[in-house]
């Protein structure tokens, strides 16, 4: 990340943000990846996903954004909303394939360089079509890991 949030950032996510929820991905005992999202009444909004270069493409950010929103539903929420930068385009393309689509825009939205960010949801949660491509997804992604 060109600005990444720092350590107090976390601290206070994971010791006292009630709205908070984190997943982290593990291989071999080394964390690899991790994502969270915030449960606002009936909204998940994905603050933070990251995963190591080396385990990109690996099917690892998958795993983590489906538990993120099987964790968005225990919490109640309806749907699920994110931002991103409009030069993320990997992070974009691994949105999309989960069903979010562009709603709007906050221009200059990141401090570090003034860049614009894509604000992106999904449809209903427990929508029969975004409930097919979580499924689809998840044996993709457990298929990968079987084979590796």
């Amino acid at each position: 990340f060109t600005a990444p949030w720092p350590t107090s950032a976390y601290t206070t996510e994971l010791t006292t943000n009630r709205l908070a929820r984190y997943v982290g991905a593990r291989i071999n005992g080394t964390l690899v990846g991790f994502g969270g999202i915030w449960l606002m009444v009936d909204e998940a909004h994905v603050t933070t996903m990251a995963v190591l270069p080396a385990n990109r493409r690996t099917g690892v950010a998958t795993a983590l954004l489906l538990e993120l929103l099987q964790e968005a539903r225990r919490g109640g929420a309806r749907v699920a909303t994110l931002d991103v930068r409009v030069s993320n385009s990997d992070a974009q393309r691994l949105y999309r394939a989960f069903g979010f689509a562009e709603v709007g825009r906050r221009i200059r939205y990141y401090d570090d360089n003034g860049e614009d960010a894509l604000v992106m949801t999904t449809a209903e949660l427990e929508s029969p079509t975004q409930l097919a491509i979580e499924a689809a997804l998840r044996t993709r992604v457990e298929e990968g890991f079987a084979r590796a």
